[in-house]
C-alpha cells in the first residue's frame, strides 16, 4: 500500500512537471512587465520614426504606434505588433491597446514610447487618460500579437531617394502576422537570378546596381519558435520602377 501511494505521488509529480514545462513552452502569449512613456512633443499620432516608414509610420494602425528600445532589434522589430496595457486597475482597461513599432527610442527604463493616441487608449475613461498623461511614465505589461490589416496586401514602398536604375531602396508595408522579415532577395524574373539585399536601417532594404527588367521579391519570415519560410509575391516590381511609388505584392500572410 505504501509503495502504491509512493508510485501515485511520483506519477502526480511527473504530470505536474510536464504541465509546467508545456505552459513554459507556450509562454509566447505571456505578458512581460515593463514601463512606457509617450511622445510629449508630437501631435496625437507618432513620428516618422527610425524604421523608414516615413509619414506612414505615424498614421498606420490608426495612429496607435510606438517607438521601442530593445524591441527595435536593429530594425528587425519594425512593423511588429504588441498588446500593451497599463497595470493600474484604477485607471487602466484590461484590453489595453495594440501598437505597431515604427520608431526607435527609450526613456526612463521604458520599452515603449507610445503615440499620445495609443497612450490614452490604455485608460478606461477620458478622465483616466488625463491622469495617465499626468504620470508621464507608467508601469505596463506587453506581449507580441499578430498584426492585422484587412483588405490589404503586403506593399512595396519605393524610397523617394531611390535612383532608377542605379540604386533601389524600399520598405515593406502592411505585413500581417507575428513573424519577422529577416531577409529579402531581389530576383530577375527572366532567369530568376537572385540577389540578397542589405537592411540599410529599420525596415528599409537597399541595393546598388539592381537587376534590370521586372523584379520579383522573396521574403524570409522567421518566427520566435525558429520556424522559417519564404514568401514570394504574386506581383512583380515593374521594370521602370520609380521612387515614391507603392506596388501591391498581391500576397498577404494569413492570421
Amino acid at each position: 500500500m505504501a509503495l502504491s501511494l509512493q508510485s501515485l505521488l511520483i506519477l502526480f509529480t511527473a504530470l505536474l512537471l510536464t504541465q509546467t514545462l508545456a505552459e513554459a513552452a507556450t509562454c509566447s502569449n505571456c505578458f512581460t512587465h515593463s514601463r512606457a512613456a509617450y511622445y510629449p512633443n508630437s501631435d496625437e499620432h507618432g513620428t516618422d520614426g527610425a524604421c523608414g516608414f516615413g509619414s506612414f509610420g505615424a498614421t498606420i494602425n490608426g495612429g496607435d504606434v510606438s517607438a521601442a528600445s530593445n524591441l527595435y532589434r536593429n530594425g528587425v522589430g519594425c512593423g511588429a505588433c504588441y498588446q500593451v496595457r497599463c497595470t493600474n486597475s484604477y485607471y487602466c482597461s484590461d484590453k489595453g491597446v495594440t501598437v505597431v513599432i515604427t520608431d526607435q527610442g527609450s526613456g526612463d527604463n521604458t520599452d515603449f514610447i507610445l503615440s499620445q493616441r495609443a497612450f490614452g487608449r490604455m485608460a478606461q475613461t477620458t478622465d483616466a487618460a488625463k491622469s495617465l498623461f499626468g504620470l508621464g511614465v507608467i508601469d505596463i505589461e506587453y506581449r507580441r500579437v499578430a498584426c492585422s490589416y484587412p483588405n490589404k496586401n503586403i506593399t512595396i514602398k519605393i524610397d523617394e531617394n531611390s535612383n532608377y536604375p542605379h540604386y533601389l531602396a524600399f520598405a515593406l508595408w502592411y505585413q500581417q502576422g507575428d513573424k519577422d522579415i529577416t531577409a529579402v532577395q531581389l530576383c530577375e524574373t527572366k532567369n530568376f537570378v537572385c540577389k540578397l539585399l542589405d537592411r540599410s536601417y529599420g525596415a528599409v532594404w537597399t541595393t546598388t546596381s539592381p537587376p534590370s527588367g521586372p523584379l520579383s521579391l522573396r521574403m524570409l519570415l522567421s518566427g520566435e519558435d525558429g520556424d522559417e519560410s519564404w514568401i514570394i509575391p504574386a506581383n512583380n516590381i515593374p521594370e521602370n520602377w520609380k521612387g515614391g511609388e507603392a506596388y501591391d505584392t498581391g500576397v498577404q500572410i494569413n492570421v
